[in-house]
């Protein structure tokens, strides 16, 4: 493989959950229902071929967003990046519902220079027009809207850090995403662009498949309000991934708006 062939591969496996990668990118809190005064949490982020288990890149966390209880942003702290993970804390000084994640949304171009060689390119809306040659040759556009979310909740849920943002495609918790039981359904429903998302694939794989030979990947499909219901198999971590596509890009070269979701959520015992 070329040189900007590999870059391209590593920053898209870096940066999107989409289903056509044979990797999975997660977020996983050392615990997601916690108590006591100012308790903290640990979040490891990764690339990987197997869930939740260390053995490809670190998911890279430079859009990472955390919202607290009162939807104010937090910082996360002690950061560091190894070979395999990206790893970090999180104080939990407010009461409720955190939501950690990592949003991108970014253009991809791709064009021939003079010499007839392949030039590729990933920024922001903001910095296409200036980075981005206006008489390149083949140009060819496309726009990415991707996130990667877990839920941490201190003390007593809330619903305020669960709101969306109305842009690309986002899960809205119908039933509590800190409230899941193994034998218990829950309902969820997704968005895109703040609008229900109907007929959309979903698959939720539960956690540790480096040791079962079958991915045992529940499938479901959003209905006409964009919701479906999930009755958890039994206890663990779970994966939780949606994709989509459109035309509805913001960048009037791109033709292609491709969407991302990636979620991991923690069911309790009974």
């Amino acid at each position: 493989m070329k040189p900007t062939l590999k870059l391209a591969a590593l920053a898209l496996a870096l940066s999107l959950p989409f289903a056509a990668q044979a990797h999975k990118a997660w977020l996983q809190p050392s615990q997601t229902v916690l108590a006591g005064n100012n308790p903290w949490v640990t979040v490891d982020a990764a690339v990987s071929n197997d869930l939740f288990y260390f053995n490809h890149v670190p998911l890279k966390t430079d859009n990472l967003a955390i919202t607290a209880p009162d939807g104010s942003t937090v910082a996360a702290q002690n950061a560091a990046t190894g070979k395999y993970r990206t790893v970090f804390d999180v104080e939990l000084k407010q009461t409720g519902t955190y939501r950690i994640g990592v949003v991108n949304n970014y253009v991809t171009g791709s064009w021939e220079d003079a010499n007839g060689q392949t030039k590729r390119w990933r920024g922001t809306e903001a910095t296409f027009a200036t980075e981005v040659p206006k008489d390149a040759k083949k140009l060819q556009v496309g726009q990415s809207v991707s996130r990667v979310e877990t839920f941490v909740t201190s003390g007593s849920p809330n619903e305020t850090a669960l709101k969306p943002s109305g842009v690309g495609l986002e899960l809205v918790p119908v039933t509590h995403p800190n409230d899941l039981f193994a034998g218990e359904e829950a309902k969820f429903r997704f968005q895109i662009d703040g609008k229900p998302a109907a007929n959309l694939d979903v698959e939720i794989v539960r956690g540790n498949t480096r040791y079962r030979n079958a991915q045992d990947e529940l499938k479901v499909k959003t209905d006409a309000k964009g919701e479906f219901v999930v009755t958890w198999p039994e206890a663990g971590m779970y994966w939780l991934e949606a994709n989509s596509e459109d035309n509805k890009t913001t960048v009037k070269q791109a033709k292609q708006r491709r969407l991302g979701y990636v979620a991991t959520l923690e069911v309790l015992p009974q």
